[in-house]
């Protein structure tokens, strides 16, 4: 049965994202923030067919640390689940992703259309320099710039390399960075069809102060919050 519903849920992703790419091209002419808004609602709709099809609902906590100026998000990454649900809990904002992505047929095309920061990610300080002049461009228009600073999902209970572009970005702009944590990877598990049932936690860490900070310290200080709060978030009961 849960791979029933998950099945059903993908139809409904799906077909939602061969409504929202086309509508993402041409709306291309009007300001950022107008397309977030109406791109972000394919997220909206994908978080609430996963709550009405799959039962996996979600809470967030911390929400009165976003700050009001833009700045980075340094996100926890283990499964899609939250590159729908930042687009919600957050302003307008862009990602930092692997260039590969683009390529995908129709999906990769509504990412395009929203300005994320394509990378090549075997291409060392050169993807590195990519991120801090895109970023800092973003930033400066007032988007708010998501990093995921281990560069890749990682299962629950394991810890992936901390890249130092989110640091670096932040230690060139001054700007705010906001730790995010999630348990996500319990119920949407990479590389499965499976949506496990119950509720996601996210929570939205105290903002570093960038300001005066290496990049190094930056990193250090986002990594700590991130992966002591994930080592705290409740993991579900194994099924029955």
């Amino acid at each position: 049965m849960v791979l029933l519903r998950s099945l059903v849920f993908y139809l409904g992703l799906a077909t939602a994202t061969l409504v929202f790419v086309p509508l993402g091209l041409l709306l291309l002419p009007l300001p950022f923030a107008t397309r977030f808004r109406v791109m972000s609602r394919w997220s909206a709709f994908n978080l609430w067919s996963l709550k009405a099809i799959c039962g996996l609902d979600y809470q967030v906590t911390g929400i009165e640390n976003i700050p009001r100026q833009a700045g980075i998000i340094l996100c926890k990454h283990q499964s899609a689940w939250e590159t729908l649900a930042l687009q919600l809990v957050f302003p307008a904002q862009v990602w930092v992703l692997k260039r590969e992505l683009l390529w995908i047929p129709i999906y990769g095309w509504g990412l395009a259309s929203m300005a994320p920061i394509a990378i090549d990610r075997a291409a060392g300080m050169r993807a590195l320099r990519q991120i801090v002049a895109g970023g800092k461009e973003r930033l400066a228009r007032g988007i708010w710039v998501v990093i995921f600073p281990e560069g890749t999902r990682v299962a629950p209970g394991k810890r992936g390399r901390y890249q130092p572009g989110g640091g670096m970005l932040a230690a060139e702009t001054g700007c705010p960075v906001v730790p995010v944590a999630h348990n996500s990877g319990y119920f949407w598990p990479r590389n499965s069809l499976r949506k496990r049932p119950g509720r996601i936690t996210m929570a939205i860490g105290p903002v570093i102060d960038s300001r005066g900070r290496s990049a190094e310290e930056i990193t250090r200080l986002a990594e700590e919050w991130i992966e002591s709060t994930v080592a705290q978030l409740p993991a579900p009961a194994p099924p029955a």
